[in-house]
């Protein structure tokens, strides 16, 4: 028979983390952070770029805990959040941010001491135009489509996986995808 933190789902857990129980958010991470790990070396290579990103997550739930929707339910009536999909949210955002990090540390200029074939200015100024355009036109999407953009393109989640990452269904999240898609070919266009 399990009893205390054995028997709690990790929904309790986060409940309790937010609580500020130490115990239940060694329980968390002990349940889902091996999991959380595949996760995301499926989608980066990077064994540091993972290990920052799991240290992030971590600290997000234990500083944010009483931010899950699923932390609140029980009281205030809302629908609640898979615990693991709050997680994975978490770690997806942060594993974004890390690419974004290591994408403009790229962007530093390098001394070149042989001469290079460089692109022709035409193509960067183009490149450089249809990304600020292209972040503009993100930041202009609801919270709710850009979120399901994330998980469907970014995160490479099927509708049914992302439904369950979002606690919204399947077919609410293909109706975002498709908004967004309208949306940011209009803004492109």
């Amino acid at each position: 028979m399990r009893t205390g933190l054995d028997a709690a789902d990790e929904g309790e857990l986060v409940r309790r983390v937010a609580r500020g129980d130490r115990r239940a958010f060694d329980e968390l991470y002990r349940r889902t952070a091996p999991w959380l790990e595949v996760r995301l070396r499926r989608r980066c290579a990077d064994p540091d770029v993972v290990a920052e990103v799991l240290q992030d997550v971590y600290l997000t739930v234990w500083r944010a805990a009483g931010s899950f929707v699923g932390a609140r339910a029980k009281s205030s009536g809302e629908t609640q959040g898979s615990a693991v999909g709050w997680l994975w949210t978490i770690a997806a955002h942060r594993l974004v941010d890390a690419f974004r990090r290591r994408a403009r540390q790229a962007q530093v200029p390098q001394v070149q001491l042989m001469p290079s074939t460089a692109p022709a200015a035409e193509d960067e100024v183009m490149a450089a135009r249809v990304g600020q355009e292209l972040e503009q036109a993100l930041l202009v999407l609801p919270p709710e489509v850009r979120d399901a953009l994330r998980a469907t393109v970014l995160d490479g989640l099927s509708p049914r996986e992302a439904s369950v990452l979002l606690g919204v269904p399947e077919n609410t999240v293909k109706s975002r995808v498709r908004r967004a898609r309208i949306a940011l070919r209009e803004a492109l266009s």
